[in-house]
């Protein structure tokens, strides 16, 4: 614990200096918001008081929350978006319940109408509370000035122990001006970051799970982003290594291996995975879920494992154990200690040496899938076919590159062929409710979480037109993003769909092609539009190297002419 030794320490502040005190004092370095009438009084503390933080001026409040969110999901830390009452509530909710259902850690603080104005029909009221309970872990609004230092304190533990998660916050314009003890400034250094106040599992669950996994014949584990964010990749690596064991992940889970690694199968299930990856998951005799819900995704809604399948699973959330599969043994605590203790355990018995060949079976699995997505990758054809762009990708960026996809067109085949080379997060998508126009905004709160890192976003066409209005906060701030669209004029997602589920009868599902490169220039943005795929390799240099924000707009094979990864259009 700290006191947060400020100027105030011996005068009353306001309700809104109490806050910006609070934040500070809990590690908080960046704020992303939009101004409202509310918010006055709040910014007016930020504006005077002497502080190490950094607000950053949005265009639309989803973007804030989306900018928080890819912050946090590289740092470790909380995450923060402000917004005003109103309509910035009601658009602050798609990024917070995206952040809680992927377990990141983002506040979102949304200042409210007067407490002595509620239930007379003022402008903007919304009762967020209600509002925002289905959606957080931790939610209030505000009643007392002299409650926001215990308030700020309870959402940053509950967003950073456990299964970390969203917190909201309302903060009412009064509250913000009546006074508070500038004594109760103090915060929890641990809640800073994420997982705070680790918990071992139960003593004899991490052998029980051992022996069962030593007991199979042909064993797989399954890795979800609880891998990553325990920061668990050291300790997988140390275990899949020893037993020689294939580690396959969902898309989320990306970086729990480096894709390099030997024992690391790849992506798997309806999304990103492949039919080669697929033959993992139906061949293992015991599936051990690392980190992983076992949702509709990565098991192609629940087809494999299948019956008879043997099931572990460790994770930090007792709710996931046994949710959708009859478990062996559930390992309940923070991963990276859980992983520490199975080392542990092999170690103190000796055992463990290149136990299950998965190494051999991993190296056939990638050679046969990437011999396929090789031919795919050099065609020369127009429109340009996606692998294309994965592949000319691979060539260029840097091994610690973050890149930021939306969940449509780019997400399958980034995730299915792109060879991530380095354990961590280093790819990032919202697979939790998977809404469009997240990762222009993301990107740039991966950027200033990140910002020796070269940061690349992918979107498709549709999500490009949900948030372009970012790209002016992109330039405003100079940061050096490449953006890359695939274009194809439509909602690939649901065409493709339209295509393979309801014989091509394509219906509302078209626009008209637009020149995002020229819609990027306007804002500022170095950009260029590429129709030749000899093109592609030359102008991703260009893109990578420029000391700014670019855009590169790719037109694309549509997906219902494509092979793209995903199984139930593959059947």
């Amino acid at each position: 614990m700290r006191p947060e030794k400020t100027p105030e320490t011996c005068n009353a502040m306001n309700g809104a200096e109490a806050m910006v005190r609070m934040l500070e004092a809990q590690g908080v370095r960046h704020i992303f918001g939009l101004c409202g009438d509310t918010t006055l009084p709040f910014y007016d503390a930020l504006l005077r008081l002497d502080h190490q933080m950094t607000h950053v001026l949005t265009r639309d409040e989803r973007c804030a929350t989306y900018m928080a969110d890819g912050y946090s999901r590289v740092t470790g830390r909380v995450g923060v978006a402000e917004g005003p009452s109103g309509g910035g509530a009601t658009y602050i909710l798609p990024g917070l319940i995206e952040a809680s259902e992927s377990s990141y850690a983002v506040l979102g603080i949304t200042t409210d109408i007067s407490v002595a104005s509620y239930g007379k029909y003022p402008l903007t009221e919304v009762d967020q509370e209600a509002l925002m309970r289905p959606l957080t872990k931790w939610n209030t609004v505000i009643k007392r000035a002299d409650h926001i230092p215990r308030m700020v304190r309870g959402a940053f533990r509950a967003m950073t122990t456990g299964r970390s998660g969203a917190a909201h916050i309302g903060l009412p314009y009064d509250v913000q001006y009546d006074p508070v003890d500038p004594s109760d400034i103090w915060a929890d250094d641990r809640t800073a970051s994420y997982p705070a106040y680790r918990q071992a599992p139960e003593p004899g669950a991490a052998e029980a799970a051992l022996d069962a996994i030593l007991s199979a014949k042909s064993p797989l584990i399954v890795c979800g982003g609880g891998v990553v964010i325990a920061g668990a990749m050291g300790e997988l690596a140390q275990l899949a290594e020893r037993l020689d064991i294939p580690v396959a992940t969902s898309i989320s889970g990306q970086g729990s291996l480096a894709e390099i690694h030997p024992n690391c199968v790849g992506v798997v299930g309806s999304n990103g995975g492949t039919d080669q990856t697929w033959e993992a998951m139906e061949a293992a005799d015991l599936v051990v879920f690392m980190g992983a819900r076992a949702g509709s995704t990565t098991t192609s809604r629940w087809e494999a494992p299948g019956p008879g399948t043997r099931i572990v699973h460790f994770d930090n959330d007792p709710m996931v154990i046994g949710a959708n599969y009859r478990t062996e043994v559930g390992v309940v605590g923070d991963l990276r200690l859980a992983l520490a203790e199975v080392n542990a355990i092999l170690d103190a018995r000796g055992q463990g040496v290149e136990t299950f060949g998965g190494a051999a079976a991993v190296a056939d699995i990638k050679r046969r899938k990437f011999e396929l997505f090789d031919q795919l990758a050099t065609s020369d054809q127009a429109p340009i076919r996606p692998e294309r762009v994965i592949a000319e990708l691979m060539k260029v960026l840097p091994a610690d590159a973050t890149v930021v996809s939306d969940p449509g067109t780019s997400c399958p085949y980034f995730s299915a062929y792109y060879q991530l080379p380095r354990a961590g997060r280093h790819f990032i998508t919202n697979r939790a409710h998977g809404a469009l126009g997240y990762s222009l905004s993301a990107a740039l709160g991966a950027w200033f979480g990140r910002p020796a890192s070269k940061t690349v976003a992918l979107m498709g066409d549709g999500s490009f037109g949900f948030t372009c209005g970012e790209l002016e906060t992109v330039t405003r701030v100079g940061a050096p993003i490449t953006y890359i669209v695939f274009s194809n004029s439509n909602f690939g997602w649901i065409k493709a769909s339209q295509y393979a589920d309801k014989d091509a009868r394509y219906y509302n599902v078209d626009f008209n092609r637009t020149d995002q490169a020229a819609v990027a220039a306007a804002y500022g943005v170095k950009s260029w539009r590429i129709e030749d795929p000899a093109d592609l390799g030359r102008v991703l240099r260009e893109a990578i190297a420029h000391d700014g924000p670019t855009l590169i707009d790719v037109v694309t094979q549509p997906l219902e002419e494509s092979n793209a990864p995903v199984r139930r259009w593959m059947g």
